[in-house]
């Protein structure tokens, strides 16, 4: 059964921007493993993009938006053996996907020089 879906796109200048001013936003919203698969790439900014908008797709699908301790690096996107994105979730934001008993993520990105896109459909 279907809990909830969600959408995000975002312009991949605007989260470039956040990383290049060194203002803590790279640890703030991603995780070690993520910085290090998205600093790996030719075009980091565009991976970067990506997971942010499925971080916020994420959210909204949970349908709580980001608040209740939750928080954005508790939300981890990471390749599977075969290039697939997978999400893995951590702290708070576990515990209320374990309490309302979602057992299935599935997320999809793409990403085009400027835009991102991600979308999420959460199962119970």
């Amino acid at each position: 059964m279907i809990f909830g879906t969600g959408i995000d796109i975002i312009e991949v200048d605007k989260v470039e921007k956040q990383i290049s001013n060194n203002n803590g936003f790279t640890e703030k919203i991603f995780t070690k493993r993520e910085i290090e698969y998205c600093e790996s790439k030719k075009n980091k900014a565009q991976h970067y993009a990506a997971r942010f908008a499925a971080k916020e797709a994420f959210f909204k699908a949970i349908g709580t938006g980001w608040r209740n301790g939750m928080a954005f690096n508790e939300i981890e996107i990471l390749n599977n053996e075969l290039g697939k994105p997978e999400i893995l979730l951590h702290g708070k934001t576990k515990e209320f996907s374990e309490k309302q008993l979602i057992n299935n993520i599935h997320v999809s990105l793409s990403h085009l020089k400027k835009i991102v896109t991600a979308i999420i459909t959460l199962e119970k």
